[in-house]
């Protein structure tokens, strides 16, 4: 997450002169094409404790639903510069693990660690570039605290992205390099000696980070940053050709497009979001025909400020009690001055009205 950045207001001003040569100019040509001008706003509620790390620190969270209380459930996130964080749903921080250059972070739940079932995190480790590896936490949901498993070698110079995919029992991880590569690992944490084991590889032609993978459906989406998003099957042995759903195009998305979530409903329902970091906003697509349906910011709420130039997104429509018994958005804030970036929390509910997605 490396990419150019603008100012907010001159990425607007890009964005609704792109979106005019597109579409024609007015708000009929705006409403045709869902241009720039139709960005909602949704007030952000809550926010995390800044890192512990200046500049471009704070990069992507993930979200763990305690069963037993939702409203005691946690969010990890990362770090860039010094490890992982764990934080409550009050934003404060309750614990963090030294774990280096961590960049993007995934959990699953009951998940068999050395014979007991656990929750499992998963991150990109690219501490030493050149020597790209999978690194393997399990998290204490009662204390708020990670345990380091291992650090898995993989064949990749930088991993940059990643997320996992649950199929049955069988847990895997993608990794995405910077240069665009993928690699689909099967992991087994089960034993004494964790492993992560390649399965396929599957390749982008230019940089590349963000990816979410749809646990109902099998379906794989990786954010290409200049030129769109992709989709790709993902299971093992899925076809390798990748599909575009969406292109950099000024209007819907405006480079780079970062973090990627889905907003689940039902079987296979919900909606695809996307950050579009060029402009700080973010652009959904309905799942399962793809069709787009808008767009919105997080903007400022009281002394709590909005996003801008998101890096990772995580989104969960389960119930957590409260303010987010309707579910719940995280996203990266890139300026939070003057303290250093953290993450902001959005109730799912205020997007879904700003959008009206039903």
């Amino acid at each position: 997450m490396l990419g150019m950045r603008w100012t907010p207001l001159a990425a607007m001003m890009v964005a609704g002169l792109a979106a005019m040569l597109l579409a024609g100019s007015g708000p009929a040509a705006a409403m045709q094409t869902g241009g720039a001008d139709l960005t909602r706003s949704v007030p952000a509620l809550r926010e995390t404790d800044a890192v512990a790390s200046i500049d471009d620190a704070a990069d992507d969270p993930a979200i763990w639903r305690n069963p037993a209380d939702p409203a005691k459930s946690l969010i990890v996130a990362t770090d860039k510069k010094a490890g992982l964080n764990v934080y409550g749903l009050d934003g404060h921080l309750r614990s963090t693990i030294a774990a280096g250059r961590v960049n993007n972070v995934d959990l699953r739940s009951n998940v068999m660690i050395a014979g007991k079932r656990a929750i499992l995190v998963a991150a990109s480790d690219r501490n030493v570039i050149g020597d790209g590896r999978l690194a393997l936490f399990a998290l204490d949901g009662k204390a708020a605290t990670l345990t380091e498993i291992a650090r898995v070698p993989i064949a990749m110079a930088e991993p940059y992205g990643l997320c996992l995919y649950r199929a049955g029992r069988r847990l895997y991880a993608f990794v995405v390099g910077k240069d665009g590569l993928i690699i689909q690992l099967r992991i087994d944490t089960a034993g004494a000696t964790a492993t992560a084991i390649p399965v396929r590889t599957m390749k982008l032609a230019t940089q590349s980070e963000g990816c979410v993978a749809d646990d109902r459906t099998a379906a794989l989406y990786v954010a290409e940053e200049d030129v769109g998003i992709w989709r790709f099957g993902a299971a093992p042995d899925a076809p390798i050709t990748p599909i575009k759903l969406a292109g950099v195009d000024g209007v819907q998305l405006i480079a780079d497009v970062e973090g990627l979530a889905i907003a689940a409903k039902g079987r296979n329902r919900g909606w695809l979001i996307a950050s579009s970091q060029g402009d700080s906003a973010y652009a959904a697509w309905r799942l399962p025909d793809y069709r787009y349906v808008g767009r919105f910011r997080i903007t400022a709420n009281g002394a709590i400020g909005g996003t801008s130039e998101t890096d990772g997104i995580e989104i969960s429509t389960a119930n957590y009690g409260g303010d987010f018994r309707h579910g719940l958005m995280i996203a990266q804030d890139g300026d939070n001055a003057p303290k250093a970036q953290n993450f902001k929390l959005v109730r799912w509910a205020d997007i879904a009205t700003a959008l009206r997605l039903k």
